[in-house]
Order: C-alpha cells, then sequence, then structure tokens
C-alpha cells in the first residue's frame, strides 16, 4: 500500500483512512479489513465493474463505506502540497516586467456586455451574433492613458458555465455588468462566484443608466446583498454607473480598471519560454489548425515550437484581435496561430519548446500521460452515484455533439450535463467532435432510436441529411445554446412518459344517506374544507379506512342544482359508483381530480 495516497491511525474506538486525492480498490480494501473481492462485489451490485488498480475518488470511498453500513470508520483527507497552474499568476523573477490587466466582462444575458466592449473597442459584434449572445471566449486589446488593457469577452447565458468559469480563471479584473433597470439575475451572482472563486479583483459597471427605470441605488443594493460592498458605503468595490450605448463614464471605468492593476502591481518574466493558455481553436479551409492563445509569460514568436496539451506545432503565423500580422506576442496579449499539427483543447496550457525534436516528445509524454489515466478508469463519486441510479433506471439519451470549436463542444456537453434529471434519464455522450456532420457521426447513431446528433454552428451537406433520413436519426442543428439545451430537456422529458396526479378539492362530512346501490351512493353533508363540483372525483373514507371511490354526477343545493357547493355549506350529492359502497353517517367524503400529465424535469 502506497503510504503517500493512504494513511491508517487506528484507534480502540474508530479507524481514520486519510485519502490524498484518490484510493485504489486494493488499499480501500485492505484499510477496511475486507477482501478486494468482497469490495469488487459491493462495486459490481452497484453497477460498477471495477478492477483491483481502479481508483476511487475521496467522495466515492465515502459512499462505498456507507453502502457497506461499516461503522467506526472515518475519512479524512490528507493534506497534499498542491502547485496549481491557472495559466496568468507564477512565480517571478527580480526581473519582471509590468504587464496588461487581463479583464474578463461578466454578467447576465442581455446586460449589455458585448455592446460595453463595442463601443470601448469601436468594434460591432452583436449583429453577427446568433440571438445577440456572445457563443465563444473572444479576446481583444485597447490602449487607455498610453497603457493596454485585455479584455476577456465571455458569454454570457447559464449554458456556458463551464467557459465562463475558464474566463474567470485566466483573469486579474473581472467586471461584472449590471443592468440598472434590472438588477441582479441568476447570472450576476454566478459571476461573483466565479470571480471569487479565481480571486480576481472585482469592479462592476452598472450599465443602462440611460434608460428609464434605471435605479442605481437600488442596483447597489442588491449588490451589496450579495456581498459586493459598494465604495460609497465603506466597502471596497468600484462601482462605476456607465452606458454603453451612449458612452457615458466609460473612461471613467477604464480608470478604474487601471487602478486596480496598479494596486495590484501585475507583472511576468519576459525573458524565460513563452507559456500561456487556449482559450479557443477551431479548423479552416487552407489553414489548418486556427488556434486562439493568451500568452501569460515570456515571449511568443514566429517560428517558434510550441506544446499544448498532446499536441505541438510550429507558429507559423501570427496574428493579433483585429487580423493584423504580428511577429511575437508580450504577456497578456491574446494572438491567433496557425501551425498546430492537431486542435489543442481549450483551456490546454502551451509551452514553449527549444525544437521541433523536444515539442514532438513533449506532446507524447502528455498524450501518455492522458491514455494512461485513461486507462485507470478513474471512479468519481459523481459516476458512482449515476451507475447506482442506472442500476435500476434503463432510461438513457445518447447524444453525439458537433461544434465549430473545441471551445463550444466543451460547453454544450457541460451544459447537457448540467440538466438535471432527477437521476430518472442518464445522458451519455456517445461521441464529440469538431467540424460538419459526417457519414461516421450518423452509423454510430444509427440503430438507437435515443440517439440525436446535436450540431452547433455547424453544416450539414445535402447527403447528410438524406443518409439521416434513410437511417432514422435525428440531426438537429442549432445557432443559440439554449435551444439546444431546451430541445435535450424536451427529449429527455419524452423518455419519462406520463405521471398521474391527484389534485385535493375539498372534503365534506356527511349527515345523510338516502340511497345506496351497486352503482349509486345519494348523500347530503356539510363541506368542511375546499370545495365539490360536478365530476370531480370522491374518495369515501371511515376514520382511516378507504371504503371505495366514486365520480359526482351532480351536486344539489337546497334541493336545486348547483355548480359546487363550497365550505360551510350543507347539499346533497348523487354518486356514481363501480360498485357498492356501504356509506353511513358520519363518514368523510374527500374530493379530488386525477389526470394524466406529461412529466418534466422541473
Amino acid at each position: 500500500m502506497s503510504a503517500e495516497n493512504l494513511e491508517n491511525t487506528v484507534n480502540p474506538a474508530e479507524k481514520v483512512i486519510r485519502i490524498a486525492g484518490s484510493i485504489t480498490v486494493d488499499e480501500l480494501a485492505q484499510a477496511l479489513g475486507l477482501s478486494v473481492t468482497a469490495l469488487i462485489g459491493e462495486l459490481f451490485k452497484n453497477g460498477i465493474v471495477a478492477t483491483i488498480n481502479q481508483r476511487l475518488d475521496y467522495e466515492t470511498a465515502e459512499i462505498m463505506i456507507e453502502e457497506l453500513g461499516i461503522e467506526n470508520v472515518r475519512l479524512e483527507r490528507k493534506n497534499t502540497t498542491t502547485k496549481i497552474h491557472d495559466g496568468v499568476r507564477r512565480e517571478l523573477s527580480e526581473n519582471a516586467v509590468s504587464r496588461p490587466p487581463v479583464v474578463a466582462v461578466m454578467g447576465h444575458v442581455d446586460h449589455g456586455k458585448t455592446t460595453l466592449l463595442d463601443t470601448l473597442l469601436n468594434k460591432k459584434t452583436v449583429a453577427t451574433e446568433a440571438g445577440g449572445i456572445t457563443q465563444h471566449i473572444s479576446a481583444y486589446q485597447l490602449k487607455h492613458d498610453d497603457r493596454m488593457i485585455t479584455f476577456l469577452d465571455t458569454p454570457g447565458h447559464e449554458a456556458f458555465a463551464a467557459i465562463r468559469q475558464h474566463g474567470a480563471m485566466l483573469t486579474d479584473i473581472v467586471v461584472i455588468v449590471v443592468a440598472a433597470d434590472d438588477g441582479v439575475k441568476p447570472q450576476t451572482v454566478e459571476a461573483i462566484k466565479f470571480a471569487q472563486g479565481a480571486n480576481a479583483k472585482i469592479i462592476v459597471a452598472i450599465n443602462k443608466i440611460d434608460r428609464e427605470g434605471a435605479d442605481i441605488p437600488r442596483t447597489m443594493a442588491d449588490l451589496s446583498a450579495h456581498g459586493l460592498q459598494p465604495e460609497e458605503w465603506g466597502g471596497e468595490i468600484m462601482m462605476i454607473p456607465v452606458s454603453a450605448k451612449t458612452g457615458e463614464n466609460l473612461e471613467k471605468l477604464l480608470d478604474a480598471i487601471l487602478l486596480v492593476a496598479d494596486v495590484e502591481e501585475l507583472k511576468a518574466d519576459v525573458d524565460v519560454p513563452a507559456e500561456g493558455l487556449v482559450i479557443e481553436s477551431h479548423m479552416e479551409t487552407g489553414k489548418g489548425s486556427v488556434v486562439n492563445l493568451l500568452v501569460t509569460g515570456g515571449e511568443l514568436k514566429v517560428g517558434e515550437f510550441i506544446t499544448a496539451g498532446n499536441t505541438y506545432g510550429k507558429v507559423r503565423t501570427m496574428l493579433d484581435f483585429r487580423g493584423k500580422p504580428k511577429g511575437k506576442a508580450t504577456p497578456s496579449t491574446p494572438v491567433t496561430v496557425t501551425g498546430f499539427k492537431e486542435l489543442p483543447n481549450f483551456g490546454d496550457r502551451f509551452f514553449e519548446q527549444k525544437d521541433e525534436k523536444s515539442a514532438r516528445k513533449m506532446a507524447l509524454l502528455n498524450a501518455q500521460e492522458a491514455a494512461n489515466e485513461a486507462m485507470s478508469a478513474n471512479v468519481t463519486s459523481t459516476d458512482l452515484l449515476r451507475m447506482m441510479q442506472s442500476v435500476d433506471n434503463a432510461k438513457v439519451f445518447n447524444v453525439i455533439v458537433k461544434g465549430d470549436v473545441l471551445g463550444s463542444v466543451t460547453s454544450v456537453v457541460d451544459s447537457l450535463k448540467l440538466i438535471d434529471t432527477k437521476g430518472e434519464v442518464t445522458l451519455n455522450v456517445v461521441a464529440t467532435g469538431v467540424g460538419d456532420v459526417t457519414e461516421n457521426d450518423v452509423y454510430m447513431a444509427a440503430g438507437d432510436d435515443n440517439t440525436v446528433i446535436y450540431g452547433f454552428n455547424v453544416n450539414v451537406p445535402t447527403n447528410i441529411s438524406k443518409l439521416a433520413a434513410r437511417d432514422g436519426v435525428a440531426i438537429r442543428n442549432y445557432k443559440v445554446i439554449y435551444e439546444l439545451l431546451d430541445d435535450a430537456k424536451t427529449s429527455m422529458e419524452d423518455l419519462l412518459g406520463e405521471e398521474v396526479v391527484e389534485t385535493a378539492l375539498g372534503e365534506m362530512k356527511v349527515m345523510g344517506v338516502f340511497r345506496v346501490t351497486k352503482t349509486e351512493v345519494i348523500a347530503g353533508g356539510k363541506v368542511t374544507d375546499g370545495k365539490v363540483t360536478p365530476k370531480a372525483l370522491a374518495r369515501v373514507k371511515r376514520k382511516n379506512e378507504i371504503l371505495g371511490e366514486a365520480e359526482v354526477e351532480s351536486v344539489q343545493k337546497e334541493r336545486i342544482e348547483a355548480k359546487e357547493l363550497i365550505e360551510g355549506e350543507v347539499g346533497g350529492l348523487a354518486l356514481k359508483t363501480e360498485k357498492k359502497i356501504a356509506a353511513e353517517v358520519g363518514d368523510v367524503l374527500e374530493f379530488f381530480t386525477r389526470e394524466r400529465k406529461r412529466r418534466t424535469l422541473e
């Protein structure tokens, strides 16, 4: 058993198992005093075919101990020293120089983030975005007071939570845009959490102050309720009222950004090999892989070799955010490069290598490491719970996701996984890819009615559409992410089927029974709660015993047929029954409706 991964402390009352990161099935079995076979058998009962060397994370080990009913065992997380690379903050040398701040713009849908950047950059992009909502992270730079500022325009819809979180982790400062006429919304709260989680400094741009109904004090109060105290109220958060439409106070916003940057003393080394992060990648005809990078250290130059994840390449061309050629990129600079052998993944860190041999070797080592991780088939608590649920639930919704760029594919997949199905439908991502829908995609989906190919900002050639129609494969192509997610949610709801829903209407205490036959009960009484109407169903109860059910054929009030009897009123009922119900004075009639409804995931 590896001392690095596991330590046991035993006392007469309790056994403490300390886990650093994860633990193998073999190690956990030994720590619990069980045979490996017994533990593997328990995992199998919960839908997991495990091996002796398969690794389980902390939460999974906890779940398994609970499932086994083992007492006097407590798990603890073993503290380890972990070097965290977020691609922006790194150990600096004495020769580090000042660098531009990297600013993420976040906030709720339609609060004006992209319009704000458009006005700042004099670059109109809203019209090109489907639905007016930013679909990718875009990186821009502008100059203010002879100093550069780098902006990341992160998507605003909740479907892009994954990209937005990556965006926050890339940044020094987060500008949270809040509409003065709309206030704090769910995505505003998300943006605050992401910014705080990334240890980024926060500035609030209270936008749309030119609109009727704008209420700056109320917006500030809303933000204060979520932990952002304005400077004006004795807090630390700078809140700048602006209008992205008219440009009012945008200079003040830029001044605030540079002020925070000065306080933070943002620096980077330039006399080191270049490094940074992949913020977007896609394929273009005639160019091959086109990759957007954010340089975080060193100087990236045309002609240099770099690795990112399990791919590498030589920087063949480099363009700035406006598409103009650029010979080198310094820290905090976004650039678009070509030359990668394959597409790197969104969020991968890139590193400069001294030559092609070193770059290829590093990429191969990264690929081998990734393959080893896949071979170990590590099980997380989320996987375990999903598998445990699917033991008793065979409803599976299979999807194949194709997107225009890797960032989109990542976001779509992550967002699909966030759809809460209450454990009744399992989402299975069969395959993902960048580019148009292909024959291979259709062949993978064929033969399973529950497999859907989702395209996002891609083309579906006519011959592929015909092939899919012939094979009964659904291809659903979208340009707006939340429409794709709505479709997926509806498809998963279709797998849930229908449910019977009962709605209580009221109760009556029986004060008289006038006729009882095999198919009818005529009785009178007082409504003690709610109401009773014709066509309602009635449950006849005597104390806690249910005597039977009937349908209300008619209602009478003062011997005249009525539409309803309400609480406190006395009247008579004619009940239609399928079998004889021997109702008596003192019985209680419970009235309700029963209907079949399509189940939803709400």
